[in-house]
């Protein structure tokens, strides 16, 4: 009797392990799909997770625009994409974001990894398709914005969009110093003569004109 009694245990006990390891490892599955990342459009939308995407497969999924702000999609400027559980994503490995306008192919636009688990990252949307605004069925083609795991080495920078705002920055500022400078430029011969306190004078205006309006810097970062 007593052997008999240590058997039933001995069967609970393992039936009760079998049972909670399972719970455990689908928990852990499930956490893993719902959990992995999650996005936020600053002053457009509370926080909005995986389970928003389309999954085309284990490593790709696709957010369309058209169900979030329609046609609007070029007037959403900015995204934060942040990972929400460290050991979904392995530490050789990034989440990458590309941006598709309609009829257009997918840009990179930054990426998150383990050693920056979150962005803001700048959407620079790409220039719509010419004619290729129609899918096969008729319907008209939307902006998509995708994620995808890839690995980290094979990205040349996590935030391509962020370079090219600081290039764009420094060309508008250049532009604004240049037509300040035609306007008192002279002709000497075969070369142009300028004021000697050129810079200074276009530094103080630049300056003043910041002061007054404050959406006058703003327009050198769009």
């Amino acid at each position: 009797q007593i052997d008999t009694h240590r058997t039933i245990v001995t069967l609970i006990t393992k039936t009760t392990t079998s049972k909670t390891q399972l719970k455990k490892s689908n928990f852990s599955q499930t956490q893993n799909q719902q959990t992995m990342f999650g996005v936020v459009f600053p002053n457009r939308s509370f926080p909005i997770d995986i389970s928003t995407f389309a999954q085309i497969d284990t490593h790709h999924w696709v957010l369309d625009m058209n169900h979030f702000v329609g046609e609007a999609y070029d007037q959403i400027g900015e995204m934060c994409i942040f990972l929400l559980n460290n050991f979904t994503l392995p530490p050789d490995k990034a989440l990458a974001v590309y941006l598709q306008s309609p009829g257009s192919g997918f840009v990179f636009c930054g990426a998150v990894t383990l050693n920056r688990p979150s962005a803001v990252l700048s959407l620079q949307w790409p220039e719509p398709g010419g004619t290729a605004l129609m899918s096969g069925d008729s319907a008209p083609l939307s902006a998509k914005i995708g994620v995808s795991v890839e690995d980290a080495a094979a990205l040349q920078s996590l935030d391509v969009a962020a370079e090219r705002k600081i290039e764009r920055l420094a060309m508008k500022v250049g532009e604004n110093l240049f037509n300040f400078m035609q306007s008192f430029c002279g002709v000497d011969g075969s070369k142009l003569v300028v004021p000697m306190d050129i810079l200074d004078r276009w530094f103080k205006k630049f300056q003043e004109k910041a002061k007054r309006d404050p959406g006058f810097l703003k327009s050198f970062a769009l």
